[in-house]
């Protein structure tokens, strides 16, 4: 792995950082669009597999360049075929898979503008996404969804196309384009420039309605091209395993979808897994056997957790608990001494092979972002064979700004600006942003322009509390309006507590509470799979998740748990109680966003009861 090809430049005021810019490992593109970039992968490796499909017998049959070059402009014909003109918008509701990223590539090729839509996403969200960006058709993935569509449409006279994926929308699309030529597909590329609008993603709204954001071709270029550079082992392999990833994550999300178009850009193959239940993922995994993996902090706790809960079936939690503290000595860096190097050879076969087993067998990266990882999984990762570059972003920066460099990892921060980002702290502690991936505003449904969210030196404000260490690392703390008040006048940022807890194998989910009372209490959820092992271990599977909340060994379990997230703060921001809820925090029950974050308010008066009883006498 080479180095890191620039230093960050740091701008240092009365001895704190400031503010940090790394200069850009790649030129930005003066003319094309990301729907050129199939037709270049043909035209210069036309056999390289740039991605792969799972085939019904469960194994997966590699695309090379020409063929899905082949596929893009057959489906962009199509479209074009339909009655669809360059700029319009395209909303598509499905779950991770080819057709999606088929379709996506087709859309741009013809000059249109893709409009995700979650597939978990109700239909009053999906109707508010459709008619505010104007979308004139959309394509579902199965039957369940073009109903709900379908009942919607009576609000949605824009709406003149609904495709579904399952009763074969492509294969009607390439149909219906056989008699256009493939010239006028050149036309509306060469119509697509660097500034024309790529998508519009909009936000998880968690306090709101949910916003469009604008995000453009060029903001795409800027941010994957840059990752790839940087991430050179990764999307560049440098082992005999030719680079590889399996995407789980939703492609209605900015994590994946920049991931998604960085793997089209740098050839490196890419698979699609629809469903990231346990067992179907785990069974994808080791069919596809990826070199590296796109995650959120979720999947990384699960597979940790699952881990150690099979070594407690077998009766060794004691021997993975010792092989876990040697991983995480070993990832935290330095160069271990001749007794840890024993050790963790010893445990490797044990235990640290069958964790890289588990995600396959041939992975040795994994991007991490969505919400903190920890500084503790990222070291046991690191330790256990498998690399772990945490970034940070928001859909407003195409995903990622800062990110771990390489071979200069420091726990417990994000990392440095995305080579060609700035990152600056204000004075109120709040995050901004600024480079060639940073969006240019929010979707005016009224005037279909754009309605500027940067300030005159192109700032972003992110609403995220952080600092920047002595080397120009970056470490997020929590959510500007997030931050607590206790009426003691105590700030208290939640993000740490929850992130610990989270980590916990019993834990689903955690909030905070403590906004103007007197100290900090939680409210805490059973994680089904972490509950069901516990259970098993101690005997207790009669006993009834309305019983089991208050079962005083379960209990002690958590406030042990809780009693190491306080270590991480003060007395004043500790948690002094807590409640176990018999329900999940979910997005069916509104307590959750589709990209999994917690809607606080709605929690608040969900459980404004038990809240309340945390702090009665």
């Amino acid at each position: 792995m080479s180095e890191l090809l620039v230093e960050p430049v740091k701008t240092v005021v009365e001895r704190v950082v400031r503010e940090v810019y790394v200069p850009p490992l790649a030129a930005p593109p003066q003319s094309g669009s990301l729907g050129d970039i199939p037709f270049l992968n043909a035209a210069e490796a036309p056999q390289a597999p740039v991605l792969a499909r799972k085939q019904p017998d469960g194994s997966w049959q590699d695309v090379p360049a020409a063929e899905f070059a082949a596929e893009v402009l057959a489906v962009a014909k199509g479209l074009i075929a339909q009655g669809l003109e360059w700029g319009d918008r395209l909303a598509i509701m499905a779950r991770t898979t080819y057709e999606w990223t088929l379709l996506d590539f087709a859309a741009w090729a013809a000059g249109l503008i893709t409009v995700p839509i979650y597939p978990t996403s109700s239909a009053l969200q999906a109707r508010w996404i459709i008619q505010d960006s104007g979308a004139v058709a959309c394509v579902v993935e199965d039957t369940g969804q073009a109903r709900l569509i379908s009942g919607e449409r009576s609000q949605l006279p824009g709406l003149t196309h609904l495709w579904e994926f399952d009763t074969g929308a492509i294969a009607q699309l390439v149909r219906a384009g056989r008699a256009v030529p493939d010239v006028a597909v050149l036309a509306r590329r060469a119509h697509t420039t660097p500034e024309s609008v790529a998508t519009l993603i909009y936000t998880s709204g968690t306090t709101g309605t949910p916003k469009g954001c604008v995000i453009t071709h060029g903001n795409f270029f800027a941010e994957v091209d840059n990752a790839v550079e940087l991430l050179h082992p990764v999307f560049k392999s440098v082992s005999k395993d030719p680079a590889s990833t399996l995407l789980f994550l939703p492609l209605s999300h900015v994590f994946g979808r920049m991931v998604a178009i960085g793997c089209m850009r740098a050839r490196v193959k890419l698979g699609h897994a629809p469903s990231i239940q346990t067992e179907e993922l785990l069974a994808d995994l080791a069919g596809f056997r990826p070199t590296f993996l796109l995650a959120i902090p979720y999947v990384l706790e699960k597979v940790y957790n699952t881990g150690r809960a099979t070594a407690e079936k077998m009766g060794r939690a004691a021997s993975f608990d010792r092989a876990a503290r040697i991983a995480r000595r070993f990832g935290e860096g330095g160069r271990p001494g001749l007794g840890l190097r024993a050790a963790h050879a010893l445990y490797d076969p044990l235990v640290y092979r069958r964790i890289r087993a588990a995600l396959g067998g041939r992975v040795r990266y994994v991007i991490s972002g969505g919400s903190p990882l920890g500084p503790r999984l990222a070291a046991f990762f690191g330790g256990a064979g498998v690399e772990v570059f945490e970034g940070y972003g928001l859909t407003e920066t195409c995903g990622a700004s800062t990110v771990t460099p390489p071979l200069r990892p420091r726990l417990g921060t994000v990392g440095w600006p995305l080579p060609g980002t700035a990152v600056r702290i204000a004075a109120d502690g709040e995050v901004l942003l600024r480079g060639g991936h940073v969006f240019g505003g929010y979707w005016d449904s009224a005037t279909h322009t754009v309605v500027p969210a940067t300030d005159r030196e192109h700032w972003f404000p992110t609403g995220d509390i952080g600092e920047l260490d002595a080397d120009g690392y970056l470490s997020i703390t929590g959510r500007k309006k997030d931050l607590l008040i206790t009426s003691g006048g105590k700030n208290v940022a939640p993000a740490p507590l929850e992130d610990w807890l989270r980590a916990h194998p019993l834990v689903g989910q955690c909030m905070v509470v403590g906004d103007n009372r007197p100290y900090i209490t939680a409210l805490i959820t059973l994680e089904p799979d972490g509950l069901q092992h516990w259970r098993q271990m101690r005997k207790k599977q009669h006993v009834r998740l309305g019983e089991l909340v208050h079962d005083e060994e379960l209990r002690a379990d958590l406030q042990r748990a809780v009693d190491e997230a306080n270590k991480l703060v003060s007395q004043a921001e500790s948690i002094r109680r807590f409640t176990v809820l018999p329900v999940d925090f979910t997005e069916q029950n509104g307590c959750l966003t589709p990209s999994l974050k917690l809607r606080r308010a709605a929690i608040g008066r969900a459980f404004e009861k038990e809240i309340d009883a945390l702090y009665r006498r």
